[in-house]
């Protein structure tokens, strides 16, 4: 059984629900650009990877200029409106608090740019138990989750022996193993368990969490 001091916690998909937002913005950020709205399907797994990764994807293409003028689009709908069309997955602040109280380090480590993420997590009143967020830069120097996750550990001195990734897609699960860090997957969120088939443990509800604290 995983035991740790540390836990790091996406934040798409595992502590909320962005799909609406995430999609809406996509969508927008498409129509920008002149290309076709995708399927909702193909919008679904959308949710948690990098945004440039993601329109690379979504028009076929790795002409930069185009990729950037699609995020630029994204990010103006997401900062206005997207970030709000969002909801918080049932149990997921009664589990943070109860972590809270038995002194676990917990910290959010996400794709999504950190100004966005902190937003939303004051939004939901999940701030008091993290003792800080990290997210992408809107430059892109962390949208590679492992570099991000590495760069968390070495500023706040985390011991990865004893730390957790928490997530709900591939990307979580290879940034932990890149980092030495023990990965849970959730499967709630947008990943399958086939996709989340390498993770040292895999929990359905909320409240399972609990029991990594150390």
């Amino acid at each position: 059984m995983i035991r740790a001091h540390t836990l790091l916690f996406d934040l798409d998909g595992t502590l909320t629900d962005h799909y609406a937002g995430i999609a809406a913005s996509i969508r927008h950020a498409l129509e920008c650009v002149g290309a076709a709205r995708p399927a909702d399907a193909a919008l679904r797994g959308c949710v948690g990877p990098p945004l440039r990764e993601t329109f690379a994807r979504l028009l076929g293409t790795t002409d930069a200029p185009l990729i950037e003028r699609a995020v630029a689009h994204y990010r103006e709908r997401f900062a206005d409106v997207g970030w709000k069309e969002n909801v918080a997955y049932a149990g997921v602040g009664d589990t943070l608090s109860a972590l809270a109280a038995t002194g676990v380090r917990m910290y959010v480590c996400t794709a999504k740019p950190e100004t966005f993420a902190r937003r939303i997590v004051e939004h939901f009143g999940f701030a008091p138990h993290f003792r800080a967020v990290y997210g992408a830069d809107f430059a892109g120097r962390f949208d590679d989750k492992s570099t991000l996750m590495a760069h968390l550990i070495a500023t706040e001195a985390v011991d990865p022996a004893v730390a957790a990734m928490i997530g709900d897609r591939h990307h979580d699960i290879r940034a932990a193993r890149a980092n030495g860090v023990h990965a849970v997957g959730v499967l709630w969120g947008y990943g399958s368990r086939e996709e989340l088939a390498d993770a040292d443990a895999l929990v359905a509800e909320p409240m399972e969490l609990t029991t990594l604290a150390a």
